[in-house]
């Protein structure tokens, strides 16, 4: 088809907009071209519409629907090319007019009209009267969480590209309806794949409303080693951005929770540098709603064979590339067009070595392309094997753009080239500098240090003061850093590396735990400034985005025998472990704390290890263990007299029994741990081992006795001003009373603790879930079946995207004769008791 011009575009709809509807036949000859054309002109259609006046829009906006029903009766025979319409007409349609005023009316009447798109469930009807209700689904419920829209930032210049584009865009559009899709997007290091398909996916965004979510699968990890990234790994953050308060242990239960919670979601999946198609399938969606794009430097053959399609990225044109070029280089390309071909060509139009080049030419405003060209012929070795034409330009860019470097910003490239982290933001590259560097040069010396770096394209800012290396430029840096670095230099660097992750990680302690704080800690955390923290949830912040750089200094601490730093940075980061609950990591690190508190001689360190390390294995579902951590523990308090640590053992192996339906052994643990904590005045943990009594007499049907250990817990929590624990209290005895026959004050309670789950504060949506389940049975007991109707549709809703197999145990009750059926299971359809993650608090 030939496309008009912009200028014939413009007087076309300018003439539609006039004369009212256009015909099929119009739409056959003349508006299917303007289709086509506007997505190439876009912003000349939507300023010449926002020209027009309401009139000449409303024509507009039903020609374009009138255009629409032709193009797929014209496209009827061509499956692709349907699709395709379809996706375009819901980017490129004309924004929906604002409502006029509504003519008075004497009754309640709902009318759609206009430019309407209508998501979920709809209606459709020549004339909709009297009251129009839409009830929420489970993927309505999500609009509550925030949309995740985790793809990485893209550059304010991307070149062509174009046929890349519809590239991907032809095989989308072969995709089958009723499928799932999967594309990958492959080629060489530095070729630009993440750009590209970040690019891609950001121009349409508008077909995924429902959220982006962005993995690294082979960047590398928190030690600075490559991949590949864990599926589980991945599959916790997937769920935890989706609104999963409860991930479950293993891959397989956390992938077929992330299926279901994914199944109507029209969401895209951006998983980054895939090493492997074993790595990849676990993450995939299963919906086809939605999309997987895969980045690899691989064809990953295997998830060919599951049916995704793959595209090879290459380098850039030869045009673009010089044109790359030309922005560090200016008029000195155009008057050396064959050298610039040259560089061009020694850099196999990589994007990355082109704009290192370019890099080069910017900062040496002399220095001739033909110099530069015969400078990048002479290779000094490689990059991670990478080698374009046999010629090795990475490292030789890399060289030539590190040689260039102020000394201040070299120096600084080879010491982040040694840190254990992916993150790098001001305040930590400011504490790796000495205290000499910082008086001679200046507080504001590291962001110079960085801007230079940046300007250089060997680092990459991701958000304000924040930077990452690109995977080729890291492991550079870092064999530098190995190679120019004397060891007792490196070794301060990492000292202080180290230092500033124990006095930040203490700040957010104090801010988020302070009850926590070990004696003594202060002595141990050296004396590197922390990064400025200023409020509980700043800090919080800050442990969930340094979380690499936590564990990776706990694992150099571990490698350089550090023990003293090892356990007591891992102690530190107990806000973490408890907020945030990474299950494999804080195994990992409490191992780690574990074995360097044993060979540091700290008592108080290995007794910290073994009872925050076995609530960790507790969560993943580790009982026995667990328990065997516990024990030691006991073991070691005792012989030190050390009564608040044999009561958290207590409290611990308590815990362990209540789970696993021991309610005798579980009884007599939160006994003991009552009468130790009760005997040297810790009240909030007194408080709670009543709250664990209340639980345990609660399940074995001792009403009375659950009421009262709940009420105490609840009215010493509140006294303590701990209100998420004492929520928890209110909600255990609201159902301990409902059980007991005290209708009335049941509601009452698990209402108050409704209303404080549902608060910024204290929001929790699985103890939300519960608290409308149990009022559920509340109503249904009392014979209200409309009301529990209603509580148990809402506590369904977040259940079926929180839990599946609750939302399934609660559909269950329903049977034939709907919700008024009597309640299952003991008690009237008491809750399972939790496993693993689910039901697990310290």
């Amino acid at each position: 088809m030939q496309v008009p011009s912009s200028d014939q575009l413009v007087a076309a709809l300018s003439t539609m907009g006039v004369r009212g509807s256009a015909s099929e036949s119009s739409a056959r000859h003349g508006l299917e071209q303007i289709v086509v054309a506007a997505a190439l002109v876009d912003p000349a259609v939507r300023r010449l519409y926002a020209s027009l006046d309401r009139t000449a829009q409303t024509a507009v906006a039903a020609d374009w629907r009138e255009l629409a029903e032709a193009l797929v009766r014209l496209a009827r025979q061509d499956t692709a090319t349907r699709t395709a319409l379809r996706d375009w007409l819901v980017l490129h349609a004309p924004p929906p007019l604002p409502p006029a005023a509504a003519p008075p009316s004497d009754g309640t009447s709902n009318a759609i009209g206009g430019n309407s798109v209508l998501h979920g469930p709809s209606v459709q009807a020549r004339d909709i009267h009297g009251g129009l209700h839409f009830h929420s689904t489970a993927a309505a419920a999500r609009t509550t969480m925030p949309i995740p829209r985790q793809l990485p930032p893209v550059p304010a210049r991307f070149l062509d590209r174009e046929s890349d584009r519809q590239a991907l865009d032809t095989l989308r559009a072969r995709r089958s309806p009723h499928a799932p899709q999967v594309l990958v997007v492959s080629g060489p290091p530095g070729v630009g794949k993440t750009t590209f398909a970040t690019q891609w996916l950001v121009e349409r965004e508008g077909l995924f409303p429902d959220g982006q979510l962005y993995a690294d699968l082979g960047g590398p990890d928190a030690a600075g080693e490559a991949g590949p990234a864990s599926p589980a790994t991945v599959l916790e953050a997937f769920l935890i951005a989706l609104g999963a308060p409860a991930v479950p242990v293993g891959v397989a239960q956390r992938s077929a929770l992330w299926r279901s919670m994914t199944a109507k979601l029209r969401l895209v999946v951006l998983l980054d540098s895939a090493f492997t198609a074993a790595q990849v399938r676990p993450l995939l969606l299963t919906a086809p709603t939605g999309l997987t794009m895969v980045t690899s430097r691989s064809h990953l053959t295997g998830l060919q064979v599951d049916g995704a399609a793959v595209h090879r990225l290459d380098g850039l044109p030869a045009e673009s590339a010089v044109e790359l070029l030309a922005v560090g280089g200016g008029t000195r390309v155009s008057e050396e067009p064959a050298a610039a071909r040259e560089v061009v060509r020694l850099c196999g139009r990589l994007p990355l070595a082109v704009a290192l080049a370019s890099a080069q030419l910017a900062v040496r405003p002399h220095r001739s392309v033909s110099a530069l060209a015969d400078s990048l012929s002479r290779g000094r070795g490689v990059l991670d094997a990478l080698r374009v034409d046999g010629v090795a330009v990475m490292r030789t860019a890399l060289d030539l753009s590190y040689e260039l470097l102020p000394e201040s910003s070299a120096r600084l490239y080879r010491r982040m080239g040694l840190l254990p982290t992916d993150r790098h933001d001001l305040a930590m590259l400011t504490a790796i500098a000495t205290s000499e560097e910082r008086e001679s040069e200046g507080d504001d010396a590291a962001d110079l240090a960085v801007h230079a770096l940046v300007e250089a394209n060997l680092l990459v800012e991701t958000a304000p003061s924040t930077y990452r290396f690109h995977d080729l430029v890291q492991p550079h840096a870092r064999r530098l850093g190995e190679k120019s670095d004397e060891p007792h230099e490196r070794e301060q660097t990492m000292r202080r590396f180290v230092g500033w992750c124990l006095s930040t990680a203490a700040s957010a302690e104090l801010l988020l735990t302070p009850s926590h704080r070990l004696a003594g800690h202060d002595a141990g955390i050296g004396h590197v400034p922390p990064a400025p923290l200023r409020s509980p949830e700043a800090a919080l912040e800050w442990l969930d985005t340094h979380r690499k750089a936590l564990i990776g200094a706990v694992r150099h601490c571990a490698k350089a025998g550090w023990h003293n730093s090892c356990w007591r940075l891992t102690d530190l980061m107990w806000p973490l472990f408890l907020r945030l609950r990474p299950t494999e990591m804080w195994i990992e690190a409490h191992r780690l704390g574990r074995a360097a508190a044993q060979a540091d001689g700290s008592g108080p360190g290995l007794s910290r290890m073994l009872t925050s390390g076995a609530i960790g294995l507790r969560n993943a579902g580790c009982y026995d263990e667990a328990a065997d951590w516990y024990r030691q523990a006991l073991e070691l308090a005792t012989a030190d007299g050390d009564v608040r640590q044999q009561s958290q053992a207590f409290n611990g192996l308590g815990h362990i029994n209540l789970l696993a339906e021991r309610l005798d052994e579980a009884r007599t643990h939160f006994e003991q741990a009552l009468r130790l904590r009760e005997s040297i005045g810790y009240h909030r943990g007194a408080a709670l081992s009543r709250r664990r009594l209340g639980e345990t007499a609660l399940a074995s049907g001792d009403l009375d006795a659950a009421v009262s250990h709940l009420q105490d817990s609840a009215n010493e929590l509140a006294a303590l001003d701990e209100g998420y624990e004492a929520a928890r209290a209110h909600a255990l005895l609201g159902r301990a009373l409902k059980r007991r026959g005290d209708f009335d004050a049941a509601v009452r309670r698990l209402q108050d603790a409704l209303n404080h789950f549902r608060s910024g504060s204290g929001r929790s949506e699985h103890w939300e879930a519960r608290c409308l389940e149990w009022l559920g049975q509340v109503a249904q007991s009392g014979g209200d079946l409309v009301d529990a109707a209603r509580l148990y549709g809402a506590a369904r809703d977040i259940l079926r995207r929180l839990s599946p197999e609750d939302a399934e145990r609660l559909d269950e009750r329903r049977g034939p004769g709907g919700w008024g059926a009597p309640p299952g299971g003991p008690g009237g359809g008491g809750r399972r008791p939790p496993r693993g993650r689910a039901g697990a608090s310290p």
